[in-house]
């Protein structure tokens, strides 16, 4: 593996090579994410009205489950609203289907506080990665640049992401302004964690000691894995009761960092990084939503859609000498 220490002659070190083990299955699993089986389905069909309201005010025609369909096909496929709408449409109208098509103002304003269906939680422990990533709002300094070639600031969002190392999914997530601190988000990813956690593992911005208080106070028994600054120096403490971090500063200065993160599993945080490469690849990388509330539902739906192409199959690979 080509490491920092070895930046001025990684030209020399072989890339490594792998081979999927499974790519029969795989190759079926990357032709499932754009069958409309998978993501327009009989469960979505069946409860698609919305359940009468017993109190005051208009009846609700559709269900929340039929909207995060119809957004789960516009993240699926890049589409706009009206594109949904007549995408919807045409799938119903093809399945001979006596179902109410949501319009495109629906969709926009159910949007704003839609509650997403969230998969279960289990009982194994896991290991959580975290990070974050930014999202580039579109409006209209995108369309003055294509139109008039100038420039104007980008505006940004901030999404803070935790993935379960052994499955790859996105177990948690938050959307926050682009200036806030990655390290102030580790409680509000770790409330939505219904699992026992074995391992908080995060890069150096999350090196202080909120995050190690926050973890601790919800999982006692889980492992820290945070690599110091390089300026830290070890607790008053360290000598009699020496904390996690002084535990990682100890092995680093015995063994160097490169040792640290094999022994520590620290290397295995490139999964969450995989992660954000694959959403942005997939789902794009910005958000199109104009409200904090839509776009809120726009992150969780992407979160959902990978989640879901995950679980249609995984690729398995071996190294090729």
């Amino acid at each position: 593996m080509r490491y920092k220490a070895n930046a001025d002659r990684g030209h020399h070190i072989p890339k490594q090579r792998f081979r999927a083990t499974n790519w029969a299955e795989y190759d079926a699993a990357l032709r499932g994410r754009g069958s409309l089986i998978v993501w327009f389905t009989e469960a979505a069909v069946a409860a698609w009205k919305g359940e009468p309201r017993t109190t005051r005010g208009g009846q609700p025609r559709y269900s929340e489950l039929a909207l995060s369909t119809a957004l789960t096909l516009l993240a699926v496929f890049r589409l706009a609203l009206r594109q949904t709408e007549g995408l919807i449409g045409s799938i119903i109208a093809l399945l001979g289907l006596d179902l109410a098509v949501p319009d495109h103002s629906t969709l926009s304003r159910r949007g704003e506080t839609l509650k997403v269906p969230q998969a279960r939680a289990g009982t194994r422990p896991i290991h959580l990665l975290v990070d974050s990533t930014g999202l580039r709002l579109c409006g209209s300094g995108e369309w003055l640049v294509e139109k008039h070639g100038s420039r104007a600031r980008r505006s940004w969002r901030k999404l803070h992401i935790g993935v379960d190392a052994d499955t790859g999914r996105i177990v948690a997530s938050t959307l926050t302004a682009h200036d806030v601190d990655d390290a102030s988000q580790v409680g509000p990813l770790l409330d939505q964690v219904a699992d026992p956690i074995a391992s908080f593992t995060a890069d150096g911005a999350y090196d202080q000691d909120g995050v190690y208080g926050e973890v601790a106070a919800r999982h006692p028994d889980a492992a820290v894995i945070v690599p110091p600054r390089s300026g830290a120096v070890p607790s008053a403490t360290a000598g009699t009761a020496p904390t996690r971090r002084d535990e990682h500063l100890r092995t680093i200065a015995e063994r160097g960092r490169v040792a640290w993160q094999k022994v520590s599993g620290y290397n295995w945080r490139a999964l969450v990084e995989a992660d954000i490469s694959r959403l942005k690849r997939v789902i794009g990388g910005a958000l199109r939503s104009r409200t904090s509330g839509r776009r809120a539902t726009e992150v969780t739906i992407a979160v959902g859609v990978l989640n879901r192409m995950l679980e249609l199959g995984r690729p398995e690979y071996v190294r090729v000498p």
